[in-house]
């Protein structure tokens, strides 16, 4: 894909006549950002200014591939001239052929495909339901540092207090446990001889902390906005099997792992385990159409609509962007291209943090990857976390960080489509500002 001069994108995306831009801000809710854009295409982003930035993190995840995809674009125009949105009792074309492209793509168990989510807090939220309606039980088990949506039942069930102070109301029957992450574990065992103690306990937490009605196990096989957390080999497996050995429903939150992002289809793939039922969103809408839903069983079926449906799903502009999405993602060539890819960043990424002393660790699979940043006792340092992605826009990189600004760990999780000179490119940036701040 070329790429137009920023200047002249700039110039010819810029309205003619300006808006007075303080009074639009006295109007909004909460402050945007100060960086104003105009465009994209592929892996950058272009200001109103004419500068380029690298987007390190696709659009908070959701631009699997890239900024302007062209073939998302020519897709979504063309459903757009014959039908946008209809109520979802009615079958279309594009949603026929998502149903079919999911139930192929999916772990071979999960065969049923609920499309009627208009976002992933919806579609975790519609999952917890149907694990409680098929159990006849109530609590939900979540990690520590897991994130599960914006709604008020999955604000409960993520991990971080500070999103739950606010909000004299929660989701009953949520009990939280540790996860998975080695570098700092709960238990401060060492993985080698651990047995999987971050499994094994939570019988006890069933036992002692919960109500004994354990519906399900929700949590992302790799944490997103928790600090990229990637569990130790083993631990997704023993999990399954405690699920199945006390009746419990193990759903994976794939709305950022899905998709192509960890060199797979899904995380599931990477790891070898099927859950019970899978929720999906963001990466699935390609270029940024809105997008999420429910993977299940067939034995998880039944539950009525009017309990898990939203006015926005099911979408028909939506799904067609999502079929012309896994058809370029499964693609020959493509996942092996993030696997090269992701592989080359990690290895540069490794290397440099050898030469800085702030990061702890360089983790991830695929292009997700986490940069775990740390102070000079060697603890989190959530203060130079922000300082780093701060400085990036000068560097012309947008980059995010893990728990709102409240985590140490920096996101870098470009488009799919990146190549190995823009991989190149970004990491040449990281180097240059990590040395400044070093």
């Amino acid at each position: 894909m070329t790429h137009a001069d920023p200047a002249t994108r700039a110039t010819v995306r810029t309205p003619v006549s300006e808006q007075d831009v303080g009074n639009v801000l006295d109007h909004y809710y909460y402050l945007p950002d100060k960086l104003r854009v105009v465009g994209g295409e592929g892996v950058y982003l272009y200001a109103d200014d004419g500068r380029r930035y690298l987007d390190c993190s696709a659009g908070t995840f959701n631009l699997s591939l890239g900024y302007a995809h062209p073939e998302i674009v020519e897709t979504v125009r063309e459903q757009a001239a014959n039908l946008i949105h209809v109520t979802s009792k009615f079958q279309t074309g594009p949603l026929n052929e998502l149903v079919a492209k999911l139930a192929e793509v999916s772990p071979p168990n999960l065969t049923r495909v609920h499309l009627k989510s208009a976002s992933g807090s919806d579609a975790n939220e519609s999952a917890v339901k149907i694990a409680q309606a098929h159990t006849g039980k109530s609590d939900v088990v979540t990690l520590f540092r897991g994130h599960l949506g914006q709604t008020l039942a999955m604000i409960g069930a993520s991990g971080a207090a500070f999103r739950r102070t606010p909000f004299p109301s929660m989701l009953p029957g949520v009990v939280h446990v540790p996860d998975p992450h080695c570098l700092r574990c709960f238990y401060k065992q060492e993985r080698a001889t651990c047995g999987l103690l971050c499994v094994e306990r939570i019988n006890d937490f069933i036992d002692y902390a919960s109500t004994g009605r354990v519906a399900c196990v929700v949590l992302e096989p790799i944490s997103g906005n928790g600090g990229n957390v990637v569990p130790p080999d083993g631990y997704l497996q023993a999990l399954k099997e405690l699920c199945e050995e006390r009746g419990i429903i193990l759903v994976f939150d794939e709305i950022q792992t899905g998709f192509g992002r960890t060199g797979q289809m899904f995380a599931a793939d990477h790891f070898g385990v099927a859950p019970h039922m899978m929720t999906f969103g963001k990466g699935l809408g390609g270029s940024g159409m809105p997008i999420a839903g429910i993977l299940t069983e067939d034995r998880l079926t039944g539950v009525e609509g009017h309990h898990i449906n939203s006015t926005f799903g099911g979408n028909v502009l939506a799904a067609a962007a999502a079929v012309k999405t896994i058809e370029v993602i499964s693609r020959p060539g493509f996942l092996e291209n993030v696997r090269a890819v992701g592989a080359h960043v990690t290895t540069r990424l490794r290397e440099l943090a050898t030469r800085v002393p702030f990061v702890r660790e360089v983790r991830g699979v695929g292009l997700m990857i986490g940069i775990d940043i740390v102070d000079r006792a060697g603890q989190p340092d959530a203060r130079l976390t922000n300082h780093l992605a701060e400085l990036g826009l000068e560097q012309g990189l947008l980059l995010r960080t893990s728990l709102y600004g409240h985590g140490n760990v920096l996101k870098v999780r470009p488009a799919l489509i990146m190549t190995m000179r823009e991989a190149d490119e970004m990491c040449d940036l990281l180097e240059r500002l990590f040395l400044s701040v070093a």
